[in-house]
C-alpha cells in the first residue's frame, strides 16, 4: 500500500520500533497515530494513550481506532519472557497472551468494517522468527508468537476479495529494552546476531508498501525457519548447545 495520505495505527509507537516506524512513515507522506500506554504531552503525531494488558484499555483503543478508521493497523506493541515455564506465574502467562495475541485480534476486529465498507486496509501483524521456531525457555512468547502467525493466515484468507491485505513480519532479536541482562548475556555467549531497531522499522514500511504476506529478518534464522518447518528434530538438536547455555544462565541468576 502507497503509504501517501494514509493514517496508520502503530501500537507500541513510542517504542525504539514504533517511533522509528512513525518518523519514516512521516516521511513517505502518511500520517501515524500512536498508540502506547505512555503519556506523550510533547508528541508530534496524533495519539492514543491507553494499556493493552487490560479489557478496559483494549476497549478504549478499539472505540478510539473505530471513530478514526485508520488505512493501516500495524499491531507491534509486544511483551517477552525469558526463564523456565514453571517459574513463570499465572497472571505473566495471561498477561503475556493478552498483550502479544489477544489485544491485536480485537483492536483488528476493530477495525475491519470501515475497511471492507471502502474496500481497502491493510492489517500488520509484528510476529517473530520465535514464532515459527520456538525456542526452550522463551516457550509462552513463542507460543503467542506462532498464534500470531496463524492469525495473520488465517485473516488473509478471511479477507480475500475484500480489498484487504494483510501482512505478517517476523524479525529475529533487534536490540530493543525487551532484552533484560539476561538475555544479553544470551545474545553474547551464543553469538545470537540482534539487529538495530531503525533497520527492522526500515523493513517494515518496506513491507507495508509492497503488501508482502510473510517477511522473515535475517539469515541464516529465515532458512531455519524453512528447515523447521521439514525436519523440526534437525533444529532441535541444533539448538541444543545453546539452550544448555540458556538454561546455564537462568539457575546461575535464579
Amino acid at each position: 500500500m502507497k503509504l501517501t495520505g494514509k493514517t496508520i495505527a502503530i501500537t507500541g509507537g513510542a517504542g525504539g520500533i514504533g517511533s522509528r516506524v512513525a518518523e519514516l512513515a512521516v516521511q513517505k507522506g502518511a500520517t501515524p497515530v500512536i498508540i502506547d500506554r505512555l503519556a506523550m504531552p510533547n508528541s508530534q503525531h496524533p495519539y492514543i494513550m491507553g494499556d493493552l494488558s487490560g479489557a478496559d484499555g483494549i476497549y478504549f483503543i478499539s472505540e478510539r481506532l473505530r471513530e478514526i478508521q485508520p488505512d493501516i493497523l500495524l499491531n507491534l506493541a509486544g511483551i517477552q519472557y525469558f526463564g523456565m515455564l514453571e517459574a513463570q506465574s499465572p497472571e505473566q502467562i495471561a498477561l503475556m497472551v493478552q498483550v502479544n495475541l489477544t489485544a491485536p485480534m480485537l483492536l483488528t476486529q476493530a477495525v475491519l468494517p470501515a475497511m471492507k465498507k471502502r474496500r481497502s486496509g491493510q492489517i500488520v501483524n509484528i510476529g517473530s522468527i520465535f514464532g515459527s521456531i520456538s525456542f526452550a525457555h522463551f516457550v509462552t512468547y513463542s507460543s503467542t508468537k506462532a498464534g500470531i502467525k496463524a492469525f495473520s493466515e488465517g485473516l488473509r484468507r478471511e479477507v480475500t476479495d475484500s480489498g484487504i491485505t494483510v501482512t505478517h513480519i517476523a524479525p529475529r532479536a533487534v536490540k530493543t529494552p525487551l532484552n533484560n541482562e539476561k538475555i544479553l548475556q544470551l545474545a553474547a555467549r551464543t553469538k545470537m546476531a540482534m539487529d538495530e531497531p531503525n533497520q527492522i522499522a526500515k523493513r517494515m514500511i518496506e513491507a507495508i508498501e509492497k503488501d508482502a504476506k510473510d517477511v522473515y529478518i535475517g539469515f541464516p534464522e529465515s532458512l531455519f525457519v524453512r528447515v523447521n518447518a521439514l525436519l523440526p528434530r534437525i533444529v532441535d538438536g541444533a539448538l541444543a548447545k545453546n539452550d544448555r547455555i540458556a538454561r546455564d544462565i537462568l539457575t546461575a541468576t535464579a
